[in-house]
């Protein structure tokens, strides 16, 4: 009874600002603990998208996300579907340490971004957000690339802080985004996952232009809301 239970709220509507992020999340924890098991398979692409009342663009995303990353596999025909793969990657482990700390150092990076942004929308030149522009480019046209991707992703966020004019502050991105990559080394990088954020990097580039201060806060904390997701329902624990 416990188990189906558990399984039920695995397909409990989503509520979240970051239903895309929330999505991989719920699926991703579910087969790493076992409630979707080896082999099994998922609803209709219709029925999954009723049950967690997300659109069905935002599904197919979820799922070739959870595809890419060797969790879920694709099948066509008669006899297809979505299902767990045979082997989903569980085994693999972090250090015991990173494991019991990888939330702080999230509660850590949301401080020192949202600081950065909001000192930054009054103070970032033009230089910074053309870099910023080229920079987002850069990524987008390496999202089958993931060392590319995120030697620029690193830049973009570094750019912010440089926009802040506070040194110290470089320094402090400087530390998240190295903390960052320790923690993200750890899970799979679809494509859909860069783009998605890469989107988001756009909005906030946006926002920055108009000096949009709750706007741009309002798109970091969705982006790092939408990071958390990810690396809750990828990465092993």
């Amino acid at each position: 009874m416990e188990r189906s239970q558990a399984v039920t709220a695995v397909f409990d509507p989503v509520h979240s600002n970051s239903t895309f992020e929330e999505t991989v999340e719920r699926l991703g924890t579910a087969i790493r603990l076992g409630l979707l098991a080896a082999g099994e398979r998922l609803p209709s692409e219709r029925e999954l998208s009723d049950r967690l009342r997300i659109s069905r663009s935002t599904l197919r995303q979820a799922i070739t996300t959870l595809v890419q990353s060797g969790h879920l596999v694709s099948l066509r025909g008669r006899t297809g579907g979505t299902f767990v793969t045979e082997s989903p990657p569980l085994a693999d482990r972090p250090p015991p340490a990173l494991a019991g700390e990888w939330r702080d150092r999230l509660d850590w990076r949301l401080a020192i971004e949202t600081g950065c942004v909001e000192l930054a929308v009054a103070r970032i030149g033009a230089e910074s957000l053309e870099r910023l522009e080229a920079l987002i480019a850069e990524m987008e046209g390496a999202y089958d690339h993931f060392e590319t991707y995120r030697r620029a992703d690193v830049r973009f966020h570094l750019a912010i802080a440089e926009g802040t004019r506070v040194p110290r502050l470089v320094a402090a991105m400087t530390d998240v985004q190295d903390a960052m990559s320790v923690l993200i080394a750890f899970i799979a990088h679809p494509p859909a996952v860069l783009a998605e954020a890469n989107r988001q990097h756009s909005q906030l580039l946006a926002a920055l232009r108009r000096g949009d201060r709750s706007r741009a806060l309002a798109i970091v904390r969705k982006h790092l809301e939408g990071t958390e997701h990810i690396l809750a329902g990828l990465m092993p624990q």
